[in-house]
């Protein structure tokens, strides 16, 4: 039995800015995840503040928790 583990990426907004490089985010269908920066962001210094719009990657198994992998 194969599970079906491919990434869901939605668009947010970050609320709040936690220590540890830890962020809250709002998702367009108003839900609120945990998320923390991908591996290339930390890597190219990219800052994340409060008001931005992300991309989130979110595992189909685990709804509230995430990793932002893009700032538009």
């Amino acid at each position: 039995m194969a599970l079906n583990l491919r990434p869901i990426i939605v668009e947010g907004m970050i609320e709040e800015t936690l220590p540890g490089l830890l962020f809250r985010v709002r998702l367009e269908n108003q839900k609120q995840v945990l998320a923390h920066l991908a591996g290339k962001m930390k890597l190219n210094r990219i800052r994340v503040i409060a008001g931005d719009r992300v991309l989130v990657e979110m595992s189909s198994l685990e709804e509230k928790r995430g990793r932002i992998v893009r700032r538009l």
